[in-house]
């Protein structure tokens, strides 16, 4: 789906996957969602004290093989959004959301025979969870090794329908499950998913068949992400073969990068405000951003309807391409070094550094 574009869908069915998370089924009889990848996420409009908030949520369900476009929502403390869904969303309520986008995926290949690993802890297995089913489905050459980490069995999103899926495909589908808490008697993994926990258990994972390739797909808390995909790396993992998304920014860790074109120099100390230039859709805005406001805040001041959602720096809704000037990004999680060399950035954490910026959603 290469548009980001709001669409009103009714929810079919809501269930509880856990006591703190939810499953929302959507009713798409018009195909609103047809196309989208496993891996990819929907962003959710909701109401919550007469202001509407946006947020990102992972499709869970496989395209083409499960009947509904279904996201997985588990309760955040304090979360202003997570809390409105668990407590009070319902079968039959109309939301607006707008189209699967994320470049977080995994397409099935169906000649392709592939080692796919996914590591995820919390909510974030639910891009992997599609994932999963998409590959054993579409690629019967190909297995899946799942590493997934909890606080305690409770907490394990889709337990019965991993459970299922083991025992439909014992050969090509392996579960690793690690538990923080673990009960008396538990055979699996204990104790936080981390680098070194994901190599020695990768050894005992290794292909039952022969593979052209392995791919591994990390979904969770930073930290975890860092450790693991270091990890990898220092086992001979080429780093173009990791894929990793993230749900939430760690506020600890600063990954603030200026991306320059055209010889363009930021100016020292940040002065401001700056002019930006923002194409979008044909059209073209001139907007003044003030000293320590993102672009996209300024431009949603100015009533300029831009695609965004999470506000975080990690969903890519609002990807542009800086085609001249200097924009320094608080955050740049979401983007991989790629696509920073070719001069992306993320305007709901990107700060104008010069004059004379021209960026291009899209």
């Amino acid at each position: 789906m290469s548009t980001f574009r709001p669409v009103e869908l009714t929810l079919a069915a809501v269930s509880a996957e856990t006591p703190d998370a939810v499953t929302l089924a959507f009713n798409d009889p018009a195909g609103e969602l047809a196309g989208y990848l496993p891996g990819q996420f929907l962003t959710l409009n909701v109401a919550v004290g007469g202001k509407q908030h946006r947020r990102s949520y992972s499709l869970c369900s496989a395209p083409g093989l499960d009947a509904h476009p279904t996201v997985c929502v588990k309760r955040v403390p304090g979360g202003l959004v997570s809390n409105e869904l668990v407590d009070n969303w319902k079968a039959g309520q109309t939301m607006q959301l707008f189209t699967p986008i994320g470049n977080f995926v995994c397409e099935p290949k169906p000649g392709a025979r592939r080692h796919i690993v996914l590591v995820g802890a919390g909510s974030g297995i639910t891009p992997l969870w599609s994932i999963a089913k998409s590959i054993l489905t579409h690629e019967p050459g190909s297995q899946v090794s799942l590493i997934y980490g909890n606080r305690r069995e409770d907490c394990i999103i889709f337990s019965e329908p991993i459970r299922q899926w083991q025992a439909q495909h014992p050969a090509r589908f392996r579960v690793v499950h690690a538990l923080t808490q673990p009960p008396a008697g538990w055979q699996g993994a204990t104790g936080r998913i981390h680098g070194a926990m994901v190599v020695d258990l990768l050894r005992h994972l290794e292909p039952l068949q022969d593979v052209e390739e392995t791919r591994y797909y990390l979904c969770g808390p930073q930290a975890m992400a860092d450790d693991v995909e270091q990890a990898l790396l220092g086992t001979g993992v080429v780093r173009r073969n990791i894929f990793r998304e993230s749900f939430f920014s760690d506020s600890q860790v600063n990954h603030q990068e200026t991306v320059e074109v055209g010889g363009a120099q930021a100016a020292a100390g940040g002065e401001g405000p700056f002019s930006v230039t923002i194409k979008h859709d044909g059209d073209t805005y001139e907007v003044e951003v003030p000293l320590g406001e993102t672009i996209l805040q300024a431009a949603l001041d100015q009533d300029i309807d831009l695609p965004y959602s999470c506000q975080a720096g990690l969903c890519t809704a609002c990807r542009a391409k800086c085609l001249s000037g200097a924009v320094e990004m608080d955050e740049t999680e979401g983007l991989v070094e790629s696509e920073i060399r070719e001069g992306y950035v993320l305007l709901c954490v990107g700060h104008p550094k010069s004059a004379g910026i021209v960026v291009e959603v899209g």
